[in-house]
């Protein structure tokens, strides 16, 4: 079972992303302050989870969660600034919505940016250990997932209902078949999978 908090006396944000390593599309960010005496024996990490249970428990986080906001930040914002840095911002844009201030954040991964005067905490795998960087993670993931299928039904040549916009060997292909959207992500190394994605810091 994950945990619920880190900081057991303060009221708690986690964040999490989805869409960092995608070829196409913005990168989204989610925050969620869960209650006290939240449990859900399904939630974990979005990626250990089927699309069917991330579907699932969509609905459960957002009306249970205290306050939950998602937030995303596009191809040309990530371009412009990198991806790292566009993640962090998707996160910084998703607490900036939260209709609940809290007292501290909890953030997966290993790199954050100070978000005004609250502390923060980067966990490593944090998705896998605490119950609200795991909502947030399911959040970010399906409300990315469902643009994406909506930005299908005008390039369907790409396949990003099933893809999502991620590195598929299809999705390289029809890169080179078709060139790139305006959707695409004009930093990363598009079409050829022997070059390692730009992840510059």
């Amino acid at each position: 079972m994950l945990e619920l908090k880190y900081n057991k006396d303060k009221i708690e944000a986690g964040c999490d992303e989805a869409g960092r390593g995608c070829l196409a599309g913005p990168v989204f960010a989610a925050a969620v302050i869960l209650p006290d005496d939240f449990s859900d024996p399904l939630l974990n990490d979005s990626k250990q989870l089927s699309e069917k249970q991330r579907a699932a428990l969509r609905p459960v986080i957002e009306r249970e969660a205290v306050a939950w906001a998602v937030a995303a930040i596009d191809n040309n914002g990530i371009d412009e600034i990198n991806i790292l840095n566009a993640s962090i911002a998707a996160m910084h844009k998703a607490l900036d919505q939260l209709n609940v201030r809290p007292e501290a954040i909890i953030v997966d991964g290993n790199r954050f940016k100070k978000y005004g005067d609250i502390p923060h905490t980067c966990i490593v795998k944090g998705d896998g250990k605490y119950l609200s960087i795991a909502a947030a993670s399911v959040l970010a993931k399906t409300h990315r997932d469902a643009y994406m299928e909506e930005l299908d039904s005008q390039f369907p040549e790409y396949n990003w209902k099933q893809n999502k916009g991620y590195p598929t060997q299809e999705h390289r292909n029809k890169i080179k078949q078709f060139g790139i959207t305006a959707f695409h992500r004009k930093s990363f190394n598009l079409a050829d999978p022997q070059l390692k994605l730009n992840f510059e810091e």
